[in-house]
């Protein structure tokens, strides 16, 4: 017996929790002809004072799984969706503010990367048939559907939020994962260790090929606009990597490039205060 104790002597949890993962949320916008779209996969992870759940079964704080499922849906439905940084700060807050014993709530979303279908006879096709519509941006307007969308996965869009109630500071991470790039020169490995283990002789001119994984904190969430913070890391990362379309840029490493990418984002996004990346080689 436990004699009303919540925490038997002998033994201590060092870190619980419990949540619901893969929610996946489509959050459709009607205004006139022309409708938006955001799909989300969302996961809640909440974190309670007591830890009777664990050691009497008892239940009464619980928030079901189930509960934080139908807040992701209710809370989209009622704010509608903006970003994902945005939609899981309102998402946790929520949480501390509705139950009073939740001490921390995280929630991980993750963006479905819709855009909206172009027509074809817009596209300018070159000789190897690789067409231009993926940069919509410099397509007319009247040549983008009011309401078809075409999956593109670049690269994956994925936040972290982590909201305490005994902290002040809103933890928010942001990511960009698998972009995967390719460029066929202006890339070089040469003057390394050269001992009795080498066998790989000095490469002036190689493909240069990655798949990047990057993600970043916020010092200060409440000035920073997050979708247009994503998109500028994103080109930051392919300009450094890929330099003018003509011209191109050299890399003599690809720690440099890393490097130069992480160092430009500091300086272009005062918001964020640490960003840290991999660039794993895809040999060929």
């Amino acid at each position: 017996s436990m004699d009303g104790q919540e925490t038997p002597l002998q033994y201590e949890i060092t870190d619980h929790g419990y949540g619901k993962d893969a929610v996946k949320v489509l959050h459709v916008s009607r205004k006139g002809p022309v409708h938006t779209i955001q799909e989300f996969e969302v996961g809640t992870h909440l974190k309670l004072y007591s830890k009777k759940d664990y050691y009497q079964g008892n239940n009464s704080d619980i928030v079901a799984t189930d509960s934080q499922k139908n807040t992701v849906y209710l809370l989209a439905k009622k704010y509608g969706i903006e970003s994902p940084e945005k939609f899981a700060l309102m998402l946790g807050q929520h949480f501390l503010n509705k139950y009073s014993h939740v001490e921390e709530a995280h929630v991980h979303v993750e963006t479905y990367p819709w855009q909206r279908v172009c027509q074809e006879e817009t596209k300018s096709v070159n000789n190897q048939g690789q067409g231009s519509c993926n940069n919509f941006t410099s397509i007319d307007n009247r040549s983008l559907h009011n309401h078809a969308f075409i999956f593109t996965p670049t690269a994956l869009h994925y936040c972290d939020v982590v909201i305490r109630r005994t902290d002040p500071k809103q933890t928010v991470i942001t990511g960009i994962k698998g972009l995967r790039v390719l460029k066929t020169t202006q890339s070089s490995f040469v003057n390394f260790v050269n001992d009795e283990f080498r066998s790989l002789p000095d490469q002036y001119d190689r493909i240069f090929s990655t798949v990047v994984d990057c993600s970043w904190e916020y010092s200060d969430t409440e000035t920073v606009n997050f979708s247009r913070a994503w998109q500028t890391v994103k080109n930051i990362i392919l300009r450094n990597f890929a330099g003018d379309p003509q011209v191109g840029v050299s890399s003599p490493s690809v720690q440099h490039t890393l490097y130069l990418s992480e160092k430009q984002v500091l300086d272009v996004i005062p918001q964020v205060s640490v960003i840290s990346m991999t660039m794993p080689n895809k040999h060929y």
